[in-house]
């Protein structure tokens, strides 16, 4: 098998890359590691990401790692067309909005998530209420931004679903177990995109890796 995967299915990040490979119906091995036992920190690990992070991807004898640039080359590779693949335009919008995603999106739901289920779960303590309280605005004003570009196509790029969709995925499987998804639930046309994106069989797939209290990890 020439695909191999490295890290834990439960991270949002290799599950970011997971899902983009169970889309475009790739033949990969997912390369279990533990991050408790400091896995991603031998010399092993390093050699493939000198930052020591997961994911990694290896495909023949390229490696790749940043979740993003994983999903990037694997659809690029094997399902171009969830890239926007022979519009420049469809790729512009594809590019653009998976750049909001990563740094309007993610940012927000991400801390949100972190400190509502991580925190507790995985850290021993009570969730920072100043820290989510913060998020919850900046995520209000991300979210009015999607509806409004929900309610003039099915999709964020366009009336296709892409990567800058797909991007969304596991963050916002973990944000909406918290009690802040009546966020997503206050916006219809938000609401229904998500409903669409997280019914579709690849995510239900990579759902089953995302047990609840052991998957919120700062590590790539």
């Amino acid at each position: 098998m020439a695909v191999k995967l490295y890290g834990w299915s439960r991270s949002p990040f290799v599950s970011r890359a997971l899902l983009c490979l169970e889309e475009a119906g790739v033949d990969y091995e997912l390369v279990p590691m533990n991050k408790e036992a400091g896995d991603h920190r031998r010399p092993d690990h390093i050699a493939r990401n000198p930052f020591g992070q997961v994911p990694v991807l290896e495909d023949g004898d390229l490696t790749v790692f940043e979740s993003r640039a994983i999903g990037k080359h694997v659809l690029r590779k094997y399902k171009p067309e969830l890239l926007g693949a022979g519009s420049l335009e469809d790729t512009a919008m594809v590019d653009m909005w998976l750049e909001v995603e990563a740094h309007q999106h993610h940012p927000a739901a991400g801390a949100i998530a972190h400190e509502c289920i991580a925190a507790p779960a995985l850290l021993g303590r009570m969730p920072n209420q100043a820290i989510i309280d913060e998020n919850v605005e900046k995520l209000k004003k991300v979210l009015e931004v999607y509806e409004t570009r929900l309610s003039k196509c099915r999709y964020l790029a366009g009336d296709f679903l892409s990567l800058a969709d797909l991007s969304h995925f596991t963050v916002m499987h973990y944000f909406m177990a918290t009690e802040y998804a009546a966020l997503v639930e206050a916006h219809p046309h938000v609401k229904a995109w998500w409903e669409e994106l997280a019914a579709r069989p690849a995510a239900k797939k990579v759902a089953g890796f995302l047990t609840i209290g052991s998957g919120v990890t700062t590590e790539k």
